[in-house]
């Protein structure tokens, strides 16, 4: 999944990224709300986090620009005010979530993982099936017929955007979006490394590829 922060703390948004990024996640990070507005307006994200004291344009303004124009993309708001008021204002304008600082790392990252259950599932539990295959997005587990099987942080983050199309042919430039952050700039053949590693633990017969296209996950029921 790929994540945009919006933070102009640059240390906590250095060490937000740091930690996200090793959870599976691409991120990449702006530091003022025009241009936070600019790129999640651009980008395909799954999630933005967004602070609310931002210059240029402040996160409640970011937030309801986005919304206008029929954005529904996940937003958690941060900030270092308090008080029922705030919170109020940053859920009228549209943030799906709030978290005042100081904050829990920890309570952050839940806080993340139930947004985008909820975008994926509809609120149900992290868990994609497909086929053989048994993905825990919540433990980043994954099992064949019940067979646990080790995955990188990036093998993961390259299958379960397979898994949640099972059947349909996911584009490499959709991969790279979704998987890599928006400042990669190396070769995108890397998406080929990351699918023959998977094909080479969960079996070359699962992942197809469709010549000129992209990759299949084939999933029989």
């Amino acid at each position: 999944m790929r994540l945009l922060i919006v933070e102009d703390e640059r240390r906590l948004a250095l060490s937000l990224a740091r930690g996200l990024t090793a959870e599976g996640y691409a991120v990449d990070v702006v530091h003022d709300g025009l241009e936070g507005l600019h790129r999640a307006s651009e980008s395909p994200y799954d999630l933005v986090v967004l602070d609310i004291m931002l210059p240029g344009l402040n996160g409640y303004r970011v937030c309801s620009a986005l919304r206008a124009a029929g954005n529904d993309v996940p937003i958690l708001m941060l900030t270092a005010k308090d008080g029922e008021y705030d919170e109020a204002e940053g859920l009228d304008t549209g943030a799906d979530d709030y978290l005042t600082k100081p904050f829990s790392y920890v309570v952050l990252v839940a806080r993340i993982r139930a947004l985008l259950r909820r975008r994926g599932t509809g609120g149900g539990t992290p868990v994609i099936e497909a086929g053989e295959l048994r993905l825990d997005t919540g433990a980043r587990r994954v099992l064949r017929q019940g067979t646990e099987v080790a995955l990188t942080a990036k093998e993961f983050a390259v299958l379960e955007q397979l898994a949640l199309r099972p059947g349909q042919v996911v584009s490499k430039t959709e991969i790279l979006e979704h998987v890599w952050d928006f400042a990669y700039e190396g070769d995108p053949n890397i998406v080929e490394v990351y699918v023959s590693a998977l094909r080479r633990k969960l079996g070359a017969e699962l992942i197809r590829t469709v010549r000129g296209a992209g990759y299949r996950l084939e999933a029989p029921r």
